[in-house]
Order: structure tokens, then C-alpha cells, then sequence
């Protein structure tokens, strides 16, 4: 290699930098390789849970074990109690979110998540929420009950229908309706009966986050290869000393 000067390149070998470089390269490929195989394990695991939404019935899903994220489809009938969610925004304004119990044709009730709906100019108001009748075919996805974030003393639950809450607990929905199981069903999208504004962020582990990780570890894997070859060439000529070090 030469530059404009005349001065002459050659590769000078340094232990110090490939000593560096044959540690953190294996690693760097390592991880890039790992989240890869994290994607694929995740991928299967959502084509799996989709399938299953399709083939097991509500009652068979409960007794499995309700995960987090995991597709579902029920049919069956709004009930006429909801919870308003209180202190939900969406660009800026605020709102609830309404939670509805659902009553599926086979196995227990369980709490649906409705989407978001605009707060009314007053607190003395509450937003007018209208639930569908007859019989319904929703799809949605599991997630937690909307839990505090921090340990807090629930405070008594006011009388009547819909019911504004900070947060709802399992423990507080159950004091209600005993039958209810571990999470609660968020609708997939604001085209479901009874759904208002479900616009939720997407899932942030996903397949695609893990392929996203993965492209930034080989990112990095290259830049270090890169690095190392373009340090260890040294320049050579009238003006340089050979200097190893």
C-alpha cells in the first residue's frame, strides 16, 4: 500500500491489537449469532401460539396456561360491568381505557381490554361507553393485569357502573368475579366488536427486535475487522522511522 507522499505501507504485526481483536471477535459473532437463534426460538413459539388459537377451545388455553403475548380468539357475550382506566393518553390527550369482562360460551370470564377512549372536559364525567349485545367473535392477544407499578394500599372501590380505577389488580377484578384467570385479553385492533382505540405499541421482543440486535452485533464484527487490518498497516519511507511500536 503507498499514499500520495511516496511513503510505503506494510502490514506490521502488533500482539496487542490481535490479542484484542481474538477476544471481542468470537464474542461479537457469538452474540450476533445467539440473538439469531433467540428469533427463531421466538418465531416458533408465535407460530405455535397461533396455531393454537385456531385449534384449542378457550376452556383447554386456560387449563395450558394463559402467556403473556400469546394469541386467542373467544366467542361469546359482553357483560355490563366495566372498569375505566384511568390516566391514559394518547398524543397528549387524555383518557381511559376501558375494560370490559367478556362472558365466553365455554370456560370462564375473563377481562377485555376495549382500547382507549378520549376523558370528557370535566372529572365529574365519565366517558359514555357502549358495549355491543349478542353473540361475539373477538380475537386479541394475552397480557398482565394492569398492576401498580409500585406496592400501594388499594383504595376502597367506588359504587357503581363503569368503575374509574388507577390500576386494576387481579386480586381486585377477581373480588368481583371469581371465575376470572390470570390475564386479560387485549383486542387486536380497533375492528373488533366492541373495540375502541387499540392501537397498541408492538410487542418489543419480537422476532424482529432479536434480528435487529443481531445485525447490529456482525455490524460491529466487521467495523473491528476492519479496524484491525487498516492499524496494523504502518507507514514506511524516508521520513519514518520503522518505528514497531
Amino acid at each position: 500500500m503507498s499514499d500520495p507522499q511516496g511513503q510505503r505501507r506494510h502490514w506490521q504485526f502488533d500482539w496487542r491489537l490481535m490479542l484484542f481483536t481474538g477476544l471481542f471477535l468470537p464474542l461479537l459473532i457469538g452474540l450476533g449469532l445467539w440473538q439469531l437463534d433467540r428469533a427463531g426460538q421466538k418465531q416458533q413459539m408465535l407460530d405455535q401460539w397461533q396455531q393454537d388459537a385456531l385449534d384449542l377451545e378457550w376452556t383447554e388455553l386456560v387449563r395450558q396456561g394463559l402467556d403473556s403475548g400469546r394469541p386467542v380468539a373467544l366467542t361469546g357475550r359482553y357483560g355490563e360491568r366495566s372498569w375505566l382506566l384511568d390516566n391514559r393518553t394518547r398524543d397528549g390527550i387524555p383518557g381511559y381505557e376501558v375494560l370490559t369482562v367478556f362472558h365466553p360460551l365455554q370456560g370462564p370470564a375473563v377481562v377485555v381490554n376495549r382500547g382507549w377512549v378520549q376523558a370528557p372536559r370535566t372529572r365529574a364525567q365519565l366517558p359514555v361507553v357502549v358495549t355491543p349485545d349478542g353473540v361475539l367473535e373477538l380475537t386479541g392477544r394475552l397480557s398482565d393485569y394492569p398492576e401498580p407499578p409500585v406496592l400501594v394500599d388499594q383504595a376502597a372501590s367506588p359504587e357503581g357502573w363503569p368503575r374509574r380505577v388507577q390500576s386494576l389488580p387481579g386480586a381486585i377484578a377477581r373480588a368481583e368475579f371469581p371465575e376470572l384467570p390470570g390475564a386479560i385479553v387485549r383486542l387486536a385492533g380497533s375492528d373488533q366488536p366492541g373495540a375502541f382505540r387499540a392501537d397498541w405499541a408492538p410487542d418489543l421482543m419480537g422476532p424482529q427486535t432479536h434480528y435487529g440486535y443481531a445485525t447490529q452485533w456482525f455490524a460491529l464484527a466487521v467495523v473491528l475487522s476492519i479496524l484491525t487490518v487498516v492499524a496494523s498497516y504502518r507507514k514506511t519511507g524516508a521520513n519514518n522511522d520503522n518505528d514497531n511500536g
